[in-house]
């Protein structure tokens, strides 16, 4: 990385920290030292999905997966693709909680999303005021969130929730209906902005004759790309009526297709990781410690469609003096808003730039690579790496996946034919 580069990578984290600083000091006041237990809506308050747990919850500025919905519902419009998600979290006491999302992203109409979360508890005892047994209940939960998110401008978005919930306990059932709203954007190129405002209005549950409203909650965060993209932070303040204020950390670093985790959840450290295919598959794992026991979260997301870019070199092998002199990059790219310009870079293993390409609008459909650098240079037997980058007029930038090119010139070699 160029000195440059960290210069900008500091100014940002700089902005970032002074940011959260002024959330803090504005959430300062509401600070309060009630336990949390038994609110009503704490399970879903406090859950996280195995990508955010791993960030350590700090994801309202993030938006990322379908189920960051559930946090900031404006981060939807910030998703590039099509994407399922199924999630299933192992608690204690044989309860755990599963997850289901889908969204569905648009340049012109909203972007729309699902997600349904389900607790299922084991078997609680019951006593009565004598401590004596009196038999085993369960307790279960249904939360399904409908959600639309639009930007505003080039730069930001607004999202909201329409939440229904049912709880049932032992013979008891009762449902409710809330709201959420959420505001996202990005203030300068890699630091984001989030804002939310969940359980507005309810839910409001009645089991046995007593109305059980969820406690209102906001959050405010703040996320930083560094590394060239290959690296994230991020930090956020959650106040809720009772617990008061929390902070959470947490930091993503990408090593190829691995991503790797670590962050400060609920007073506790959690980390996790995702593997992520070429195909759009990806699996995620988070794990944060606690009190009872360890937290285990696995999730799968498929991704698909949407906005992309992608390239492809044909052939991967090729020999500026043999068979086959030349290696064609096939271009692909359907963004969300006109594409301003588009940049192919090539690099050899040390991550030194051999040669680029570069223009206004959409890429071509194709470029011709004969295995000469930027002076016109045969370059060595090796292999490249390439990458393609579309940035849109709103500053956005959609990246392909960094593939390989082989030049091979130890191979047999023939002429080549003129046509």
């Amino acid at each position: 990385m160029s000195f440059g580069n960290l210069i900008k990578d500091h100014r940002r984290l700089a902005s970032a920290v002074c940011v959260l600083a002024l959330a803090l000091a504005w959430t300062a006041p509401l600070m309060a030292a009630v336990g949390d237990e038994g609110l009503p809506g704490d399970w879903l308050s406090r859950y996280a999905s195995p990508r955010s747990v791993g960030m350590g919850g700090a994801t309202v500025a993030v938006g990322d997966e379908p189920q960051s919905a559930l946090w900031n519902p404006a981060g939807l419009s910030w998703l590039r693709r099509n994407v399922v998600q199924v999630t299933n979290t192992v608690l204690f006491d044989d309860t755990s909680v599963g997850g289901l999302g889908f969204v569905v992203p648009s340049n012109r109409m909203p972007t729309f999303g699902l997600n349904i979360l389900y607790l299922k508890s084991g078997e609680f005892e019951r006593t009565n005021d004598l401590n004596e047994s009196l038999g085993t209940f369960t307790e279960g939960d249904l939360v399904m969130a409908l959600t639309a998110a639009h930007q505003l401008a080039d730069k930001w978005s607004v999202g909201a929730n329409v939440k229904m919930v049912r709880q049932t306990l032992e013979d008891f059932s009762g449902g409710g209906v809330g709201f959420d709203l959420g505001l996202m954007g990005q203030v300068m190129p890699g630091v984001k902005l989030g804002a939310s405002a969940l359980n507005l209005g309810g839910p409001t549950i009645t089991l046995r004759a007593k109305d059980e409203t969820y406690a209102q909650e906001y959050r405010a965060g703040v996320s930083v790309a560094l590394l060239g993209g290959n690296g994230l932070v991020s930090a956020e303040a959650v106040n809720r009526d009772g617990p008061g204020t929390q902070v959470r950390l947490g930091g993503r670093f990408s090593v190829g297709a691995l991503d790797l985790r670590l962050g400060y959840y609920i007073e506790n450290i959690a980390a996790g990781f995702s593997y992520n295919f070429e195909n759009g598959l990806s699996l995620d794992y988070g794990m944060n410690d606690h009190e009872l026991g360890m937290v285990h979260r696995f999730g799968l997301n498929y991704a698909f469609g949407g906005f992309y870019a992608t390239s492809q070199a044909k052939p991967e092998v090729f020999s500026p003096m043999g068979r086959k002199p030349v290696t064609k990059f096939l271009l692909t790219a359907r963004t969300k808003s006109e594409v301003r310009d588009w940049h192919l870079t090539i690099t050899d293993r040390s991550g030194e730039v051999v040669r680029s390409y570069a223009g206004h609008g959409q890429p071509p459909l194709h470029i011709i690579w004969d295995g000469k650098d930027v002076a016109g240079l045969p370059l060595p037997d090796g292999h490249y790496t390439y990458v393609l980058e579309v940035v849109e007029r709103d500053g956005r930038q959609t990246t392909a996946r960094a593939r390989t090119v082989e030049i091979n010139t130890g191979g047999p070699q023939g002429s080549i034919g003129v046509q």
